[in-house]
C-alpha cells in the first residue's frame, strides 16, 4: 500500500499493531512523552509529506491525556504537509455526553454541555480530514462533524462469535438492556432469525439504575444481552438477574466497548453470566486477569479493512456486513 503511514497513539498499542499486521505495514515512528509539568510532547519520527496518514487512538485509559495526544499528533502531521490525516478512534471519547441531560431542574438542564460536539470541533480544528470510529453511543454524533465520519459496526464479529461459541444459539433471544438499544438488537436478531426482548430502565442518577421492566418472553431460552458499552456494569448485572428470574436458562453479555470502571469487575464476578464478551476497542488484558468471565473479540480486521478501503477510495458504507473476519 504506497503513500500510507500508520501511527499509533499510546492508548492501545496492541490494537494498532494488530491493524498494522493485517495491512502488512510497519507502524510509523513517533515518540510521545510528558514534560515535568505534565504537558504532552509528540515527535513524528519520519516524513509524512504527501502521505495518507492514519492515527489510531482509542478513548480509554487516561482519556483527557490521550485525547490531547491525538490532537497534537493530528496537528503535527497536518503542518508537516500530510495529504490527508484520518483519526481512527475505536472508542469515541465523551460519546455519552451527546445531548443536554433532561435530569434535574430546567435551569441545570439549560447549562449542561454537549461535550461530544466539543470533541468533534477540537478534532476538526486540529486538522483531521476524516474520522473512523466504531459503534458510536449515539449516531447523531456523526452530524457534529463537517468532515466525513465512518461509524463502523462490530455486528459481523458479534454474529460470528455467537454462532461459534453458543451451541444453543438457535434457541436464544437477543435482549437490549435499555430502549435505546432496540435497533441494535433487532438487527442482530433478524440476522440470526431469532426473537428479541428489551428492558426498560429508570435511573435515579448516572450509573445507578432504580427500576427495570422486562418486555418479552425469555423463559427456557438462552438470553444474550447486547449493548454498545458497559462502564460500572450495574445495568447489565441487574439485567442478568432480571432475565434469570424470568426463566432464562443462561445469560451472556456482548458489548462493543468494555470500559469496566469502579466496581465493574467485582460485579461481573458476582453475577450469573456464562461470559461477558467485549471487543478490543479498549485494552482488556489486565481486566481479564482479574475477571475470568471476560472474553474479547478482535476487531482489528474491521478497522484494517476500513483503512484499506478509505486509502483506495472505496466505499466503507456496507463494510459491517461484508468484512471477512
Amino acid at each position: 500500500m504506497p503513500n500510507i503511514v500508520l501511527f499509533s497513539g499510546s492508548s492501545h498499542h496492541d490494537l494498532s499493531q494488530r491493524v498494522a499486521d493485517r495491512l502488512g505495514l510497519e507502524l510509523g515512528k513517533v515518540v510521545t512523552k510528558k514534560f515535568s509539568n505534565q504537558e504532552t510532547s509528540v515527535e513524528i519520527g519520519e516524513s509524512v509529506r504527501g502521505e495518507d496518514v492514519y492515527i489510531i487512538q482509542s478513548g480509554c485509559g487516561e482519556i483527557n491525556d490521550n485525547l490531547m495526544e491525538l490532537l497534537i499528533m493530528i496537528n503535527a502531521c497536518k503542518i508537516a504537509s500530510a495529504s490527508r490525516v484520518t483519526a481512527v478512534i475505536p472508542c469515541f471519547p465523551y460519546a455519552r455526553q451527546d445531548k443536554k441531560d433532561k435530569k434535574g431542574s430546567v435551569e441545570r438542564w439549560s447549562r449542561a454541555p454537549i461535550s461530544a460536539k466539543l470533541v468533534a470541533n477540537m478534532l476538526s480544528v486540529a486538522g483531521a480530514d476524516h474520522i473512523i470510529t466504531m459503534d458510536l453511543h449515539a449516531s447523531q454524533i456523526q452530524g457534529f462533524f463537517d468532515i466525513p465520519v465512518d461509524n463502523l459496526y462490530a455486528e459481523p464479529a458479534v454474529l460470528q462469535w455467537i454462532k461459534e461459541n453458543i451451541p444453543e444459539w438457535r434457541n436464544c433471544i437477543i435482549v437490549s438492556p435499555d430502549a435505546g438499544g432496540a435497533k441494535r438488537v433487532t438487527s442482530i436478531a433478524d440476522r440470526l432469525n431469532v426473537e428479541f426482548a428489551l428492558i426498560h430502565k429508570e435511573r435515579k442518577k448516572a450509573n445507578e439504575v432504580d427500576r427495570m421492566v422486562l418486555v418479552g418472553d425469555v423463559k427456557d431460552r438462552v438470553a444474550i444481552l447486547v449493548d454498545d458499552m458497559a462502564d460500572t456494569c450495574g445495568t447489565i448485572c441487574h439485567a442478568a438477574d432480571k432475565l434469570l428470574s424470568a426463566g432464562a436458562t443462561k445469560v451472556y453479555a456482548i458489548l462493543t466497548h468494555g470500559i469496566f470502571s469502579g466496581p465493574a469487575l467485582s460485579r461481573i464476578n458476582n453475577a450469573s453470566f456464562e461470559a461477558v464478551v467485549v471487543t478490543n476497542t479498549i485494552p482488556q488484558e489486565e481486566k481479564m486477569k482479574h475477571c475470568p468471565r471476560i472474553q474479547f473479540i478482535d476487531i482489528s480486521m474491521i478497522l484494517a479493512e476500513a483503512i484499506r478501503r478509505t486509502h483506495n477510495g472505496e466505499s466503507v458504507s456496507y463494510l459491517f456486513s461484508h468484512v471477512p473476519l
